[in-house]
């Protein structure tokens, strides 16, 4: 909805890198498991970008990265992380939301948590603001 001022589109995707090799989200919930159970104990990059246009024409855009350890959790930790989950470990690249249950799998964090949500918010929130489309 335009408010007389030039429309903005946001896009934003992330990818998971572990050693150099880039995944996407799990199909299924068996993939989930063996998604977390090669995560188990290693530290992967999410890759976080977002793009802003403005008239049709791309105006911004960044890359975020932030670098999670996984601890190596049980299976049975991990079964019962998956039943208590379920379709929601296949919303994300990593198999987790960090913002729920999925905090439990980490033994350390490194980088921006928007960042690792799936949106690098601080830089956005700038731009719009310098474009009046938030208040300053």
């Amino acid at each position: 909805m335009s408010r007389g001022r030039p429309e903005f589109v946001i896009g934003s995707d992330q990818t998971l890198d572990l050693d150099g090799e880039l995944y996407d989200k799990a199909e299924s919930v068996d993939a989930a498991r063996d998604r977390l159970k090669l995560l188990r104990g290693k530290t992967h990059k999410l890759h976080s970008a977002v793009v802003v246009a403005k008239e049709g024409t791309p105006i911004w855009r960044e890359v975020v990265t932030a670098s999670l350890t996984m601890r190596a959790f049980s299976d049975a930790f991990l079964e019962d992380y998956l039943a208590s989950e379920g379709a929601h470990a296949l919303g994300s690249v990593g198999c987790y939301r960090l913002e729920g249950p999925g905090a439990q799998l980490f033994s350390k964090i490194e980088g921006d948590y928007f960042a690792i949500l799936g949106l690098p918010l601080m830089g956005l929130l700038d731009l719009l603001r310098r474009h009046g489309e938030l208040p300053a």
